[in-house]
């Protein structure tokens, strides 16, 4: 009895604490205006915490067409190393400017909560801040819920200053740009293509004139130009990035393409958060939250896929950069944290609190904003 008394009251305290944080977050004056939330499609928490696996390095297992080329490049003694070499900026300025939660072999849990380990619920949970069981496949219906992107671009001061940018047909329906009109590029379907956001002259014919690999998703560089483009000329404040490349080589069986996607990832980034930075609308006051939208499984066959039945597929991982989040670098030993965490930790660091408009959304992550 004694100690079910002692676990309950630990309990209380824990949501007494939680509950307190997330009060003062709110009404705090943080010095981010502008948030950018960047996924990297299906990127496994293994490879951003160790780098490549050996196994995969392989033309049997990991598809590797050049194998010697490959691990001249990302192939290291170390996991420290080979995580460097594959991820350059998360480790040389986010690991020591901001956090990175996620790395299970040191005690720092990230999950997908939704079940389903795959994309369309991944999002759905990552967008709204909880699961919801209607979204059990990636179909294209539109999302019956809103996502914090729809209910903050109708917020005073952000108001029509959103942006969505995403590599998958399936975006449009996910964000609902039939009913939320939120602007997006690609618009893939003629019914969204009032919403579209313009980009550089001759973009949109190359990608039209481009024979892609597969069918609804569109290459990685051609959303990259299409983003730096507008944030150079709108300065949107809140933008979603969405980069698909890692998962389609994944689920390929090319280990060597995934790598490289995600080393494109990384720089695509650098180069995202150089850009902002030098620019006096965003300097000083964005923050940027990288992520996946599920993870994958392990062993020789398993690290292709992902969905209900593979298990550690739930396994993900967050970064968060910006003037608010205190430098903690590689998070070690956290409390666990979850996928639906991140649509309040958006709104949280825009001033705003989307718990108060969807009460079942998971609390934001009180670690990154520092001592309130």
């Amino acid at each position: 009895m004694m100690k079910l008394l002692i676990s309950r009251f630990l309990g209380w305290m824990a949501a007494g604490c939680i509950l307190a944080m997330a009060a003062a977050i709110h009404g705090a004056t943080l010095k981010t205006q502008n948030v950018f939330l960047i996924v990297s499609d299906g990127f496994r928490w293994q490879e951003v915490f160790t780098g490549a696996e050996e196994m995969l390095l392989t033309k049997d297992i990991g598809g590797v067409r050049d194998t010697n080329a490959l691990r001249r490049e990302f192939w290291r003694p170390t996991p420290e190393e080979r995580r460097q070499a594959l991820l350059p900026f998360f480790w040389g300025e986010i690991a020591q400017k901001g956090q990175i939660f996620g790395n299970q072999n040191k005690g720092s849990v990230v999950t997908v909560t939704n079940g389903n380990k795959f994309s369309y619920p991944g999002y759905n949970e990552m967008l709204t801040g909880s699961a919801d069981h209607r979204i059990n496949s990636n179909n294209k219906r539109p999302n019956p819920n809103v996502t914090v992107f729809e209910w903050l671009n109708s917020r005073p001061g952000l108001k029509d200053r959103t942006m969505v940018f995403a590599t998958w047909d399936v975006f449009p329906y996910i964000f609902n740009i039939g009913r939320s009109h939120l602007p997006i590029w690609p618009a893939w379907e003629k019914k969204f293509a009032v919403d579209e956001i313009k980009t550089p002259a001759g973009l949109d014919e190359l990608v039209e004139d481009t024979t892609t690999v597969w069918d609804g998703v569109t290459y990685d560089p051609f959303l990259f130009q299409a983003t730096m483009d507008n944030v150079k000329r709108e300065s949107p404040r809140l933008v979603f990035v969405g980069f698909g490349e890692t998962d389609e080589w994944a689920h390929a069986g090319r280990y060597d393409r995934y790598l490289e996607s995600g080393h494109h990832v990384d720089s695509f980034v650098q180069q995202l958060w150089s850009t902002v930075q030098s620019m006096p609308a965003y300097q000083g006051k964005t923050t940027f939250i990288i992520t996946a939208d599920h993870g994958r499984g392990s062993g020789p066959e398993n690290w292709k896929t992902h969905g209900i039945t593979i298990d550690g597929a739930e396994g993900d991982w967050i970064a968060v950069i910006g003037p608010d989040t205190p430098p903690l670098g590689e998070r070690t030993a956290t409390q666990p944290h979850t996928e639906g965490q991140i649509a309040a930790t958006i709104a949280g660091l825009l001033g705003e609190d989307w718990r108060d408009a969807l009460p079942k959304a998971a609390e934001p992550i009180t670690d990154i904003f520092g001592d309130q």
